[in-house]
Formats: C-alpha cells, structure tokens, sequence
C-alpha cells in the first residue's frame, strides 16, 4: 500500500514539474489564485461540490469551505480538507431548496474565492437543455493546443440546464493533474454556473484502450488482458477529482485494487439520468485465443483486419460489458419514477462498433475490441435493460458523431443512441460501408440503414459526421476538423427528444447556421422501445394522465417496461405473446391486472380509476 502511494505521489509530481515543458503551471501563483475551478450536482435535494486547487504552498491551509449568499451575506455552509496529491476538496450540503437560484463561493485562507451560481431545478420548465461532449485532446503529440472559446461562447448563449462530459477530458496518460487544470480553467465560464456530469474513460486514467475486468491489474499498458495498468491511487485520484461531486453511488462497493465505483442516477429538470461506467466491469481478451484458436493462433489482438474471419465466434460465454452490478442498478432505475417524466442512459461509448475506418482511410477495419460492440452477448443484455425504461443513449469516445437505432433481436427493437464529435480531433474515424444500407429513407446517404456492424450486432444507421474530402487530405494535425459538441433537447409535455449535432467556430444563434449532414434529428421518447414486429397488449384509459405503467411477464415478474404515460391512453407493446402483468401507479400504491395476454392485433382496453 505505502509503495502504491508513493508511486503515485511521483506520477503527480511529474505532473507538476512538467516532463518536457508540455504544458506547466501557472507561474508565481498567488494565494487568492490557490482556486482553479469547481463542479457540481443537485440530486435530491443534496448539493455535492468538487472545489480544484492548484498547489497549496508551505504554511497554507489544508482546508476549504463553501459559503452561501444569503440576504447578501455570506454564510458557511460547509467545511471540506483539501487532499493530496490531487488537491479536491468535496463539499456536501444536505436538505437544499432546489426551487431558488443561489450563489455560491468555494474559500481557502480568506484569500483565495472562487464564485459561482448553484441553479434552481427546472422541474417545471417544458423545454430541458443538456449540452454534451467529449473527448479534450491538447496533448502536445496531437498537435498542441486550440482555443477552446467557440464552444464556450455558444454554450453560454445556450443556457443549458445540464453539462455532460462523457470521457476523454484528459489525454496525457502520466500528467493528469496539469492537463485537468487546462481542462477546468477552459470550461470554468460554463461548469461554474451549471450543474455537470463529468464521468471518466480511458485516456483519463493514463491508458489508450481500457477493458477494466474489474480492477485487476493489467501487465501491459495496452491493457487488452483486462484491468488499470497505471497504480490503482493513481487511478482513484483521476475519478475523485472527475466524478467525486456525482450523487452517491448506487452500490460504493469497491472492485479490485481497491478502485472505487461512481454508477449512479441524477435526477434534475424532471429528466432521469442513469450514469454508467462501460469499460469498468468489462471483460478483457484473454480468452479470445480458447475460444477462437484459428483466429488468434499467436494470441490477442485488439482489433482484426481479415474480412473472412467469421466474427459471431468471438462472442465468448459469460464475457461481460457492464457487468452484473450494473445490471441490476438499471433494472432498479427502470421503474423508479419519481419526479421524472423522461429518461436517459449516460454512456462513456456506443453500444455498436459505427465505425470502419480508423486514423486513415487506408484499410477497413472489420472488428474493433474497444468499441462496446463486443463483447455482443454482453452488449444485448444492457440494451434489453436500457430499452425498458424508453431511454436514449447518449456518449462520446469515438471522434465520429452518429445517431444510431440499435437492434438486438431484429433491427430498431432497442433504444436509439446519440455519440457527440470530439471537443478537439486528432484521431479520426470513418463510418462508410461498401454496401449500402437496407431499408434507407428516401434520398439519403447510402451509409445510412440497416446494418451488421463488425461484430454482426443489428445497427439502424441514421446519421454519420464523416470527415470530409480535405479533412482526410490534410491529415496528422489536432484542428476543429469533424469536431464539435451535441445539444439534446427534451420537450416534456410532447414527450420529444431533439438531438443537434454541431460543428466549432459556428455561431449556432445564426438562423442560417447548418448542423452536421443529417441533424437534427427528433424522436418521439416512445421510439425508444418501439420494435418493427411486436404484440400488443389492452389500451388503457386512465382516469388521470401521466401514470407510471409497468409491464412485467406473468410467469418471472420480469420487467418488460416501464415508462411514464402521455396523457390518458397508452396501449403497451410486447415483442413477445404471452400473459402480462400490467402495474399502474408509483410506490405502494399500484393497480395491477393479472395474466393479461398480448395479441398482434388488440382492440381491447382496460379503464382504469386513479
């Protein structure tokens, strides 16, 4: 344990000395600058606060506090130690008045302040803004720095309700603390005044791919035998200072190494937000070569290039995406409806391989290890869960922004997903298959459609953000090319969801500003669990609108689905016949109807008292 400290107290200290004059801190700090940023979450009436500092000097507190204005005074609210070497403090307050706006200020040594605005729950607002992106790279090796203003401007015009950084905030994998301190102080104008999801991927913990088998510990830092490669305090400091001022877990049980866990919901503005970890729990490729010798004679490869290689065998029994754990907190989250009218799955990565084309143009790739593609198997147990509550996707991680319904089944029986382009690109990818598509809207691109991604999971391909022509041309250097940041839109009395998808240095207040080739796009929430070929179960007419209904199967109590209703009908569908349970309600109060069949066609219905 003493060796692991210090082997991390030394990564930090390279961060702070700056290997190689890559990007330093601040010259001659001064103690009112001890500051750097802050973030934070509103769940439940609970604040929590992750206050970023930079280093404390010789003599300087250890410690912070969070003061509320009230009447125009400041008043102490709560009191937090500033802990090394990653220099966070997290503030908890407890019992907050989510229906005022109130400002805020982080203190250290009644010199140093840090303002902000802590905003009043939107419950009641009909439009729902969150603005997401991912994907940060300075890194001197891509190419070096780009302004980050563009994005700020249009974000501050936007007002959104909501910020989600879905991974990739830091690309140097030794120096996270210098790279993380860039990351705040250029979004700072934003985060400061809106609550923010910051969830962590795997250039944040010091690795290029991660598969986090977890938390083992990986041998190589190419990681494809599973688990961390960098020391597992190391580690822990990334996610304290990324995900710490997240609501409280849903389960804090840590996994190996010690390394701790963030999964969790967030409920804010009336939206439901289930926060997962993709690569925690999943499955490394050490038994690719048992499982498929004629493909991995000389053992795992992350990636296949070999158009013949039948690519079902690579599905190994029991290998596993999100693991149990987090299985069983969507299946929990599925029916918890309270204060929600809509729901949505944070992701930090698609759950398909929508790509195949990576860094050049050159050689299609047919099978990507560290796409959420594989393992399918495990990939088809989250989005048999996810579907069930009518949840979008939305994530980032892979530079190329799409919009794709997923299939498990059969095509468009599972939820639709959302992946935003990358803050600032360096690494591209291409989504531009030989074939076109099956079943392709009128005058539409030919990569749109129905598809087998590599690993023969059913994708409905709606829109892509390929590069274009000149990118591919130019080639090798960090730019704004195919870069940029999505907008989703949640109309809840139309129960609407709008998703945009813009490009940097537009102004998007412009009317005559044009989005990526394809967005945006608007679907209904129900679109969602809506597959091609399903069974129908009695309409139902309520006496009072917007009930929570909840289909389960007759025979395991397993849940079907279970969403929040539009009004006063709703007529469930099945994708399977058979005998139903249908609960109608929230809490101990539910009306239930026993044994109720599901038929292709059914004109049938059940009035139902509130």
């Amino acid at each position: 344990m003493k060796a692991t400290f210090f082997i991390t107290v030394f990564f930090f200290i390279l961060s702070f000395n700056s290997i190689g004059q890559e990007l330093s801190l601040p010259k001659n700090l001064k103690a009112e600058d001890r500051i750097a940023f802050a973030m934070y979450t509103v769940h439940e009436k609970t604040v929590k606060m992750t206050a970023q500092f930079y280093p404390i000097k010789n003599y300087e507190p250890f410690e912070a506090t969070l003061e509320i204005q009230e009447n125009g005074i400041w008043v102490e609210k709560a009191q937090a130690p500033i802990r090394y070497p990653g220099y966070t403090s997290l503030f908890r307050i407890d019992d907050w008045d989510d229906t005022k706006e109130a400002n805020y200020r982080v203190v250290h040594n009644n010199k140093a302040f840090y303002e902000g605005i802590i905003r009043k729950n939107p419950i009641h607002k009909e439009d729902f803004i969150l603005a997401a992106l991912t994907c940060n790279s300075i890194y001197p090796r891509h190419g070096g720095d780009i302004p980050r203003t563009d994005i700020v401007d249009n974000l501050k015009k936007l007002k959104p309700d909501l910020l989600f950084f879905s991974g990739d905030q830091v690309y140097d994998h030794a120096q996270h603390y210098l790279y993380w301190l860039k990351f705040g102080k250029d979004f700072s104008e934003i985060i400061r005044n809106t609550p923010t999801i910051c969830i962590v991927d795997d250039h944040d913990v010091g690795q290029g791919n991660i598969w986090g088998a977890n938390g083992k510990k990986a041998k190589t830092l190419g990681g494809s035998s599973g688990g961390y490669y960098r020391p597992a305090a190391y580690v822990k400091e990334v996610e304290r200072a990324q995900t710490s001022h997240l609501p409280d877990a849903f389960d804090s049980t840590s996994i190996g190494q010690g390394i701790g866990v963030y999964y969790t919901d967030l409920n804010w503005g009336g939206i439901s937000f289930a926060i997962l970890e993709d690569r925690k729990f999943k499955s490394g490729l050490l038994d690719l070569p048992k499982y498929a010798p004629d493909i991995f004679p000389n053992g795992t490869k992350d990636a296949i290039f070999d158009p013949t290689i039948d690519t079902k065998k690579l599905d190994i029994p029991n290998a596993k995406l999100l693991g149990e754990r987090q299985l069983k907190f969507l299946e929990h989250w599925t029916t918890d409806w309270k204060n929600a009218e809509m729901k949505t799955v944070l992701t930090q990565s698609v759950f398909a391989m929508v790509n195949n084309y990576t860094g050049k143009h050159d050689r299609e790739i047919i099978a990507d290890f560290d796409t959420n593609g594989w393992p399918q198997s495990g990939r088809n147990k989250a989005l048999a869960v996810i579907r069930k509550s009518f949840s979008p996707m939305i994530g980032g991680d892979q530079h190329l922004a799409t919009f794709v319904k997923h299939g498990i089944d059969d095509w468009g029986d599972a939820s639709y997903s959302f992946v935003t382009p990358a803050i600032a690109n360096f690494w591209m990818r291409w989504w531009d298959p030989k074939k076109p598509g099956e079943n392709r809207e009128k005058n539409t691109p030919n990569y749109t459609g129905d598809f087998l991604d590599g690993f023969q999971n059913k994708i409905t391909v709606k829109a892509v953000g390929n590069p274009s022509a000149e990118e591919i041309k130019v080639g090798g250097k960090l730019s704004t090319r195919v870069a940029g940041f999505g907008v989703v839109k949640y109309n809840k009395p139309n129960r609407t969801i709008t998703f945009d998808c813009w490009a940097r240095n537009v102004d998007i207040t412009d009317p005559n500003a044009k989005q990526y080739k394809g967005w945006p796009i608007t679907i209904s929430q129900f679109d969602n669990f809506n597959p091609r070929k399903s069974f129908l179960l009695p309409t139902l007419e309520l006496s009072k609108g917007n009930q929570v209904v909840t289909i389960r199967k007759s025979a395991t109590r397993e849940i079907v689905s279970s969403v929040r209703t539009k009004g006063k009908f709703y007529q469930p569908k099945v994708v399977a016949l058979g005998s139903y349970t249908i609960e109608i309600g929230e809490g101990i109060t539910l009306k239930r109807y026993f044994n109720v069949l599901a038929k292709k066609k059914n004109k049938e219905s059940i009035k139902v008292n509130i």
